[in-house]
């Protein structure tokens, strides 16, 4: 029997598809192949569940800018996936199971899911220069959920709110909640300033996730009269801040870590002044001991964070 091209063509063609096939078995080995998630058929499904009144409602999300439809970088934009846009191919929570009980969407933001898949989702989109250090923040490192602290489906976040804020933030902070009350602060607990005045949470660029990257740059932000430069600087205002105040709250006037004349004498202990570290309880009438009376150290030395006049070398004046 004489073959014709065609059957010729036809055998080839049998051969590379066996083996492709050989390469395509070899390539998945034993390993079973699962079909694809499956996505529902969108937020309406979702909300028959999740309305207004029920026990997980979730509605709310619509009130939210992320629930605005029209809106091209939305969960619920067209082509987007509505709720399974960040909770994933859910659509076998929807069936029931034998015992009444549903299966978990592919996402939960609760410890059913770790914080890095959790995190990897709100990533996706939030991602610009307010959340880019993000990785490797001090945040990150420890496992923080962005559920953990935002609240996705509320009309407003109540991080964004002073107040309610710093209860997000004290829940974990408790030590610095304390120092909060002490008889000097920053004025937290009256709504004037919140924390993320002074750091962004998701900045793992600068030290204590700082808004600026130097503690000193941070404080200038509201207290510009003491960046400088001055004639005459006092070293430890322009090294830190923090040396002479404590930020979160103090005991002491203005945030001081030590009355005066003791947190002065720390470094300054000259002879023509007092060189025993007394307090204002101990001092007796004399001419020396005077320095420790009222405003201590300040009397004379009231330009302690700089000065510019031409005779201030001692930040007299």
């Amino acid at each position: 029997m004489i073959k014709t091209p065609g059957c010729w063509n036809c055998l080839g063609s049998v051969i590379t598809l066996l083996m492709l096939l050989c390469c395509f078995t070899q390539a998945v080995g034993d390993e079973t192949i699962e079909p694809a998630a499956e996505y529902s058929k969108g937020a309406k499904q979702c909300m028959t569940c999740h309305k207004e009144g029920k026990e997980r409602q979730a509605h709310e999300i619509f009130m939210t800018p992320m629930g605005i439809s029209n809106a091209p970088d939305s969960p619920f934009a067209e082509g987007a996936h509505d709720c399974e846009t960040c909770h994933g191919p859910s659509k076998t929570h929807r069936k029931k199971q034998k015992d009444g009980s549903r299966l978990s969407p592919a996402v939960t933001f609760d410890a059913k899911t770790p914080a890095e898949t959790q995190n990897e989702v709100c990533m996706a989109c939030h991602n610009d220069e307010h959340t880019m250090h993000w990785p490797g923040s001090m945040h990150e490192q420890e496992e923080v959920a962005c559920a953990s602290c935002h609240k996705v489906h509320a009309p407003r976040d109540p991080v964004l709110d002073k107040l309610t804020q710093q209860e997000v933030c004290f829940s974990c902070h408790a030590r610095i909640r304390s120092e909060t009350f002490r008889n000097s602060s920053h004025p937290l607990r009256f709504g004037e300033m919140s924390c993320s005045d002074c750091h962004n949470p998701h900045n793992g660029n600068n030290d204590f996730l700082l808004i600026s990257s130097t503690v000193n740059d941070t404080c200038y932000t509201c207290h510009a009269e003491k960046r400088g430069p001055f004639l005459w600087e006092h070293a430890p205002v322009t090294e830190d801040c923090t040396l002479c105040h404590n930020p979160h709250g103090s005991n002491h006037a203005a945030l001081l870590k030590q009355r005066p004349p003791l947190l002065c004498q720390q470094c300054h202990s000259p002879g023509g002044h007092p060189t025993t570290a007394f307090t204002s309880e101990v001092a007796e009438n004399s001419f020396q001991q005077r320095f420790l009376l009222a405003r201590s150290c300040v009397n004379c030395h009231s330009q302690v964070h700089g000065s510019n006049h031409p005779s201030g070398v001692t930040i007299t004046r």
